[in-house]
């Protein structure tokens, strides 16, 4: 049970940057890069180059509009590929079945998915985030990485309460967008609509 709330806290952290949880997961391995899937096909050069200059562009980027519409349409499309490599990397760590590895590995992709998927809305609805919650997002990336090795529990319960408020973000959305049409067309808000949400 520990070793699966490490994974969940390690592909909390992939939902939430691409390159930086990557970064810092070959970092505090002693063997980089080597058991990490699909980046172990690379040299580590070229994985420490690539990954650097991505996690400083998200740290920068991060701060501005138009970076984090750069961003949510890159971690959209990878954050569940990261996600898998990170449930991956901590499940064939922790000695899992080959079975129960690929299963973390999937459910890992799935997890990231959502946080992702979370933000983005968050982002559309607020028309950018705001600078608190980019740094919030770095941290907790960061934390939870470092969770995923040196306290699991903690780390895992983190993951299950940003889930958490990943589900009652959706319901609130839902709950908000329906209200914006009238009694007789709840099940349709966007009906006469001509501008958009």
């Amino acid at each position: 049970m520990i070793e699966l709330l490490a994974a969940l806290s390690a592909s909390a952290a992939g939902g939430m940057r691409i390159a930086l949880p990557l970064l810092l997961i070959g970092l505090l391995k002693n063997n980089l890069w080597s058991d990490v899937p699909f980046l172990s096909a690379f040299s580590p050069q070229v994985v420490v180059g690539t990954l650097v200059s991505w996690s400083l562009f998200e740290l920068f980027a991060s701060k501005k509009f138009l970076g984090q519409r750069i961003l949510q349409l890159v971690q959209l499309l990878l954050s569940p590929l990261v996600g898998a490599i990170m449930g991956l990397a901590i499940a064939e760590a922790t000695h899992f079945t080959p079975w129960l590895v690929w299963l973390v590995g999937i459910i890992g992709g799935l997890f990231a998915l959502v946080l992702q998927l979370v933000q983005a809305g968050w982002f559309y609805r607020l028309r950018g985030l705001p600078l608190w919650a980019i740094f919030l997002q770095d941290t907790l990336c960061i934390s939870l990485v470092i969770f995923a090795f040196d306290a699991p529990e903690q780390g895992g319960l983190i993951a299950l309460l940003l889930l958490w408020l990943a589900i009652r973000s959706s319901k609130e959305w839902y709950r908000w967008y329906t209200a914006q049409a009238d009694r007789r067309n709840r099940h349709h808000p966007r009906r006469y609509k001509c501008n958009p949400d």
